[in-house]
């Protein structure tokens, strides 16, 4: 798949070319926990794309004047993960840490905020660790980035946009909205399911299941994808799916 936000970047950022994403870890599966005793992080989005980079997407929508020190935080955080006990520094990902914010951190209107180590001397020398932090302003003003990252901020402001890319963020935001939404109904009838199941009413457990499909297709969901999330059997499956036919 494309990078997404990644994607809309263009020169004379350091993210301006399309890259292809080998993984997508969102927040509730990307923990990092260094020490038993030490301050632990949980990313909103880690991405590995297919030059080895990594990139960790924050979504802040207060502003915070400790952002900065959070994002060295989280780059050292994730160095740490990155490498093993012994191994060499030179196996180092390259990593961007990109906060998405809907104020401005600094107040100078921009849309872009790009920072890399370079030396105070001598401005044209990198110091070349890889290492890069990116703080993106929703509610910049200035006139510095292209109509395809506009309608992007735009999205991030309203939930509107009006390119593809936009569209199809939208759309994946509804539909990652929709399916938090049936599987809280699905665990609420899975329990009742369940106290059915203890009291052995074997009509009771179908009605159950009937009860959870038919909500579930409302949803959007086929019913092969509803026998997978409630581990049913071919016979459960066929039972519950007759008995949600004599409904319709």
């Amino acid at each position: 798949i494309n990078t997404g936000v990644v994607g809309v970047f263009h020169p004379p950022s350091p993210l301006k070319s399309h890259k292809k994403i080998l993984k997508v870890i969102p927040q509730k599966q990307m923990p990092i926990e260094i020490t038993a005793d030490g301050r632990g992080i949980r990313l909103d989005v880690y991405l590995d794309d297919e030059d080895g980079t990594v990139y960790d997407l924050e979504m802040q929508t207060t502003k915070k004047a400790d952002l900065p020190k959070r994002s060295r935080y989280y780059q050292g955080m994730i160095d740490l993960n990155l490498i093993r006990r012994g191994a060499k520094f030179s196996e180092l990902k390259k990593s961007y840490v990109i906060f998405i914010c809907t104020e401005d951190p600094f107040d100078e209107g921009r849309h872009i905020y790009s920072f890399e180590n370079i030396c105070k001397e001598n401005p044209d020398r990198k110091l070349g660790d890889e290492a890069y932090k990116v703080l993106l302003n929703a509610s910049g003003t200035q006139k510095d980035v292209s109509d395809s990252f506009m309608d992007f901020f735009q999205l991030v402001l309203t939930g509107k946009g009006k390119t593809a890319l936009s569209q199809k963020i939208a759309d994946e935001v509804e539909k990652s909205r929709l399916h938090e939404e049936w599987r809280s109904e699905f665990m609420t009838l899975f329990m009742r399911d369940e106290e059915m199941r203890e009291e052995g009413r074997a009509e009771g457990r179908a009605e159950g299941r009937a009860d959870m499909i038919q909500r579930l297709i409302r949803k959007g969901q086929t019913m092969e994808e509803i026998a997978d999330l409630l581990d049913l059997s071919k016979e459960e499956y066929e039972e519950a799916e007759q008995l949600f036919l004599t409904r319709v």
